[in-house]
């Protein structure tokens, strides 16, 4: 038997009545979406960032949330009963120090989502690596055609519900389990505030450099998630991913594993990717083999549709109910989201940043859109992309495409030294020597003039960055209207 680790969580006391809400932060895309969650049971809410500008700030106004701008004491003059702070928050900001001085309760966003939505429901929470937004939103969705109201929240928009949560009436509540710490006073990661009753644990790497020192602190932290599940719960594992299997030798409730290797619970064979998505064959304990269509595109997605229907199967609902949702399902925005297409030049945006995710986009697309010619153009903007740790995987990530462009960050400049910094004119030459012709442009601009010279009728151009890439994917389409 593993020895448990400590929670490693900071849970703070709410007050006994919770009517006004201050959310430092809520500008932010998540507190943004809590902040109407929160309207949405009846509270009074406020709050304040320091840039507000739209969608958010139209969103915000619309509503009927009052948001403030910038920092200060006074924004708590209003008397709110709880200030919930965002992770953009620091120690010294002045509004979490006066909050603090007044004697005003302040959690977490995490907990207070927990404590607030969570009670009473039964948590499905989607965590790993790569994979959470999608599965969470087909969960959701796979739930909701089946009749059970789920409620939701996920780090994208819904294009099934066009939103990023759901309230619901029914049991289910799926949330998106991310992995990075949750406040200034709680280096925790979010997914421990969610008391998961179902998890799934769909695959883990190393990311978020800016945070984690090493794999095997992310690991450590998935295991915390693991020990907090107790008898009567039931995790989702991937079978094909090793290092989740051996976060799942911890469990002490149920293990239900998926995959495409012999020995998973939930196993997908005779895998035929399309341009409608992908289908395959489904071989699960109870039922006889079933041939399944799915909307979505690429081997990654199949694990996410694996996880889905797991999720579904472990609420009890019997899996032609699940079916039809899998073939309905409309994706996520930023996720192989298609912007547009102009002159028989398709434009895609897509979140990928991370090696292994581009890898799995891009083959994706290929099989998608066979017989026209991709071009990758990559934006590493994270923390973790402009540091060299993926260096030598990025070499290799771009081999589905028949053209890369790596672009630098329009925004941040590097602050990390030479020893620390990606190399990017170094990995335009590895991957290149890897097959895929490579280019350098210095700047969106720079890149946006590059590809109207080069763009062809029947190329599919993808974007693939975890930023708004300074607007570049409906930038080329206005240049493609006017070319």
């Amino acid at each position: 038997m593993t020895k448990p680790h400590q929670p490693w969580f900071v849970r703070r006391p709410l007050p006994a009545v919770v009517d006004k809400v201050h959310l430092i932060g809520i500008a932010g895309a998540g507190m943004g979406a809590f902040a109407s969650m929160l309207q949405d049971l009846g509270k009074e809410v406020r709050g304040s960032d320091l840039n507000v500008y739209p969608p958010m700030s139209d969103e915000l106004t619309k509503r009927g949330i009052h948001w403030m701008e910038g920092w200060d004491a006074a924004h708590l003059d209003w008397g709110p009963d709880l200030v919930i702070v965002g992770n953009v928050c620091r120690r010294d900001n002045p509004e979490s120090v006066a909050a603090e001085a007044r004697g005003i309760a302040a959690v977490s966003f995490p907990q207070a989502f927990g404590d607030l939505f969570l009670e009473g429901r039964v948590p499905v929470v989607i965590t790993g690596t790569h994979g959470k937004t999608t599965t969470t939103a087909l969960t959701t969705w796979l739930l909701y055609t089946a009749g059970l109201a789920p409620g939701m929240l996920v780090g994208g928009v819904s294009r099934n519900f066009d939103a990023t949560y759901v309230l619901g009436q029914g049991r289910p509540f799926v949330v998106e389990g991310d992995e990075y710490d949750t406040a200034w006073f709680d280096k925790g990661p979010k997914f421990l505030h969610y008391r998961p009753q179902i998890a799934v644990l769909n695959n883990i790497e190393f990311d978020h450099a800016d945070i984690y020192d090493s794999l095997e602190e992310i690991v450590e932290n998935f295991e915390r998630l693991v020990d907090l599940m107790g008898p009567g719960t039931t995790l989702l594992v991937n079978h094909d991913d090793a290092r989740a299997m051996g976060c799942a030798a911890r469990a002490r409730g149920a293990v239900v594993t998926y995959g495409f290797g012999e020995g998973a619970s939930l196993r997908a064979v005779e895998v035929v990717p399309g341009p409608q998505g992908c289908d395959f064959t489904l071989l699960s304990p109870g039922n006889e083999a079933v041939r399944v269509h799915s909307a979505l595109a690429g081997r990654h997605n199949v694990w996410n549709a694996l996880a889905a229907l797991g999720a579904g199967l472990s609420l009890g609902v019997p899996l032609p109910a699940l079916l039809p949702g899998l073939a309905t399902y409309a994706g996520v925005k930023k996720r192989q989201e298609e912007k547009g297409e102009v002159g028989g030049v398709l434009v895609i945006d897509d979140y990928a940043h991370h090696p292994t995710a581009i890898d799995e986009t891009l083959a994706a697309l290929k099989a998608r859109y066979p017989g026209r010619r991709l071009l990758a153009v990559y934006e590493p903007k994270s923390n973790t992309a402009r540091r060299n740790v993926h260096q030598a995987d990025y070499a290799r990530c771009f081999t589905h495409a028949d053209q890369a462009v790596l672009c630098r960050p329009f925004k941040k400049e590097d602050r990390f030294g030479p020893d620390e910094r990606l190399d990017v004119q170094q990995l335009v030459a590895d991957i290149t020597a890897h097959g895929t012709p490579a280019v350098y442009r210095d700047g969106s601009d720079e890149t946006l003039s590059w590809l109207l010279l080069q763009v062809q009728p029947g190329d599919v151009v993808v974007f693939m960055s975890s930023s708004g890439f300074d607007g570049i994917h409906d930038r080329l389409l206005a240049g493609l209207r006017t070319k």
